[in-house]
């Protein structure tokens, strides 16, 4: 082998070898200090774009179990209110009864009107008060079928429709289309249609005397209560065919929208609708009862029950969705979970092997280090030949 002066070969190869152990053990401190095992794009490129994606949707998940714990205390809110108005609801019953009676005269009932009155008051008064992030809850929220519109509701007594809910739909217009005795009901909205099967919650081709059936559109997300002879709360019966033709009219209401999934998709949007709960609204039409006389008193009576099952259908409807709302919680939490620890395989440090290759990396600078030493070595013998 030459003896050269001018190039020292091992010298370079030995500096080469100190240059990468070097970048190793750099490498090594990155990673230790950090945590991760991925710092930058070239350390794993084709990890660092699935990482960043699951990132992505684990920050989107922490957003929506903070909706979802956001839309749960605004419900409690109005479930809270409600029980309060249910309190009172039974004081005017009380009231009602008291008065419908010839135990007492027409005096009497002035003073016992004077309550009633100012019970109905303080119920208008907590509805228009009941707000979260200065949004009215009981005066009207979400999206409410129409009563008057919708001739599904009006024409009650021949479909035997009690009750419709609504989950997460949009506001529109919903027909039937039922043909006579075929056990289908169809119910659609122009852009989505959904078929059901009646025949195996029918008795026949009518609703059982007594009974009630729920017929669940769950594309839709509309439940309809369809009740038979007889039946709490019915002014007529179901008969399949009853309902061909029939519309409900969905209207677009502020707020009761929650999105509580990482996608715009329906099924990550949960909408609650409360209806307006004014003791002189709509839904519980008091406003026109009085206690004046013994017979507007005995017609109140039927008023306040028909006010105490909206109501307490509205509270459970509150309650029905918090809990919906605390399984959704639930999911998503063990969803971030799952999704954090297939991030943390791609992107944090194994500290157990980072150590081990950082030792490996000091040893072998050191190493080299002292191997540049005696390459330099080589080329100062040449001097003994001159």
């Amino acid at each position: 082998m030459p003896l050269r002066v001018n190039n020292s070969i091992a010298a370079l190869n030995t500096q080469r070898s100190i240059s990468r152990n070097v970048n190793v053990l750099n490498q090594g401190l990155e990673r230790l200090s950090s945590g991760l095992r991925v710092n930058r794009a070239k350390d794993d490129a084709s990890g660092l774009v699935v990482s960043e994606g699951m990132r992505s949707e684990i920050a989107r998940l922490g957003q929506n179990v903070r909706n979802a714990q956001q839309g749960s205390d605004l419900l409690q809110v109005a479930e809270g209110s409600l029980q309060e108005v249910n309190n009172m609801i039974v004081r005017l019953k009380e009231l009602a009864n008291q008065s419908a009676t010839s135990t007492v005269n027409d005096r009497n009932r002035e003073s016992i009107a004077a309550e009633y009155n100012q019970l109905i008051s303080e119920i208008d008064r907590i509805a228009e008060a009941t707000m979260y992030n200065s949004s009215n809850l009981l005066a009207g929220f979400g999206n409410q079928v129409s009563s008057a519109a919708s001739t599904a509701v009006t024409g009650s007594a021949t479909t035997g429709i009690t009750r419709i809910s609504l989950s997460a739909v949009q506001a529109g217009t919903f027909t039937f289309s039922d043909a006579a005795a075929d056990g289908a009901l169809t119910l659609g909205n122009g852009a989505v249609t959904q078929t059901l099967n009646m025949g195996t919650l029918l008795d026949g081709t009518v609703v059982a005397s007594g009974t009630s059936v729920v017929a669940n559109f769950d594309r839709l997300g509309v439940q309809i209560t369809l009740a038979g002879a007889g039946a709490q709360g019915a002014t007529g019966d179901y008969t399949d065919g009853e309902l061909d033709g029939a519309t409900i009219i969905v209207e677009g209401g502020t707020g009761g929208s929650f999105q509580v999934g990482p996608t715009d998709n329906y099924f990550n949007r949960l909408e609650v609708g409360i209806p307006d709960l004014r003791a002189t609204g709509t839904s519980l039409n008091l406003g026109g009862t009085s206690l004046a006389s013994i017979s507007s008193a005995r017609e109140a009576i039927s008023s306040i029950d028909r006010a105490t099952t909206v109501v307490s259908a509205a509270r459970g409807d509150l309650g029905a969705v918090q809990n919906r709302l605390d399984y959704n919680i639930a999911f998503t939490e063990v969803e971030i979970e799952s999704i954090t620890a297939s991030d943390a395989t791609i992107r944090d440090a194994d500290v157990a092997s980072e150590v081990t290759s950082f030792s490996r990396a000091q040893i072998l600078v050191s190493a080299s280090n002292a191997m540049l030493v005696q390459a330099n070595v080589q080329s100062v013998s040449a001097l003994s030949l001159l």
